[in-house]
């Protein structure tokens, strides 16, 4: 583990670690806190950098440039700079809870009953920007020994989101969580928060670098977080992520996996409670079915390639799999035509569904290489 000056040194290594060191002197307030000093004394690359402020926030955000975007209830704002630099502020603070699950009551504190209220020991850190490091009793010792423990009994009961928040950090540092710490989640009841917070969590589990990981991590740690029919690591998946190009969602073709075995009525009832768009709701389900793979592996032609695959999400082409799920997603699915309708309208075709059928047979054609540029593709179109 790095020492406090090391942690330092690679803060200020780092771009937007060193426009916060230039933005402001020790002994003015602010400290690094959280993943980002955690990350920083492993030798990580922090994936956030997290700020507690000791005074004005909105001061403090104004200084470091780039837009300020505030949220007011808990004392926080959001900085992104023109450079790429993302910061998040927020006033040291206590935090109280009128009932098991609710939002916090904030109230202004100082920097070490800051640290008191975080999700884990190893996140109750802050690197001063004169090196010096505060912790909560015992963290830098699970830090160094890769544990995970809350940091009072009723830490979940509190906010039981943070089972999720512990199951992303043992998989992405491979920590242990301690027994009592697991004991406490085991007992913890999800439910008493909205789906609309439990899935953001799990969204944010599946944009780990291993989704299944994090989904088995939270399923051990907490069974009613999960659908029992779901599974986490389900056959196929890493071949179909191989597949998905780089327009695809990576994570819901996760949980399209994952979900499969689910009923389908369930499964769209599921993903409404945790808070999924209609678009993110549409591409899970469809990825989840099976109805896909049979047609497109028959197909023969580019053309019936075309037809089984068009209007498909790209995770349940994936999904499918096979050689024409390739072709269809690496090559078919980019073939346009040179002309539209209004070729069609000029040429004397009236307005209707036969554009539509004129076009889509002129587009068959080119997909099966018997015609090329625009003059055959619009004598195609006006045959017969």
């Amino acid at each position: 583990m790095r020492s406090a000056g090391e942690a330092l040194a690679a803060l200020r290594a780092d771009p937007c670690g060193a426009r916060l060191l230039r933005a402001f002197a020790p002994g003015e307030g602010v400290s690094l806190v959280g993943g980002a000093v955690r990350d920083l004394l492993l030798g990580r690359c922090p994936r956030e950098l997290d700020l507690v402020v000791e005074g004005d926030v909105e001061a403090a955000a104004e200084r470091l440039g780039g837009v300020v975007m505030q949220h007011d209830r808990f004392g926080t704002a959001r900085v992104v700079t023109d450079d790429g630099c993302t910061y998040d502020l927020a006033r040291a603070r206590a935090e109280s809870y009128a009932h098991p699950g609710a939002l916090p009551d904030v109230r202004p504190a100082g920097l070490e009953e800051d640290l008191r209220r975080r999700d884990a020991s190893v996140n109750a850190i802050a690197l001063g920007l004169d090196g010096r490091l505060v912790a909560v009793e015992g963290a830098l010792d699970d830090l160094r020994a890769g544990v995970l423990r809350v940091l009072h009994p009723r830490s979940f009961e509190d906010d039981p989101t943070r089972i999720w928040r512990l199951a992303r950090y043992a998989t992405r540092l491979r920590f242990t969580v301690e027994p009592a710490t697991r004991a406490l989640a085991a007992a913890a009841d999800p439910t008493i928060v909205s789906g609309d917070r439990l899935g953001a969590e799990l969204r944010l589990a599946l944009r780990e670098p291993d989704p299944p990981a994090a989904l088995e991590a939270a399923r051990a740690l907490n069974a009613r977080l999960l659908p029992p029919a779901l599974e986490p690591r389900p056959r196929g998946l890493d071949d179909a992520l191989a597949l998905l190009p780089p327009d695809g969602r990576a994570d819901l073709l996760a949980l399209a996996a994952a979900t499969a075995t689910m009923d389908l009525p369930a499964l769209l009832a599921w993903l409404d409670a945790m808070g999924f768009t209609a678009d993110e709701r549409d591409r899970v389900a469809a990825g989840s079915r099976a109805f896909l793979g049979a047609p497109l592996r028959a197909a023969g032609t580019p053309a019936q390639i075309a037809r089984a695959a068009r209007g498909a999400p790209l995770e349940a082409i994936a999904l499918a799999g096979g050689p024409n799920a390739r072709r269809w997603l690496e090559e078919l699915r980019h073939v346009r035509l040179e002309i539209d309708g209004h070729d069609l309208l000029a040429a004397g075709i009236p307005e209707g569904p036969e554009i539509g059928a004129r076009l889509q047979r002129a587009l068959d054609r080119k997909l099966d290489g018997e015609v090329s540029g625009r003059e055959a593709e619009l004598a195609a179109a006006l045959e017969g």
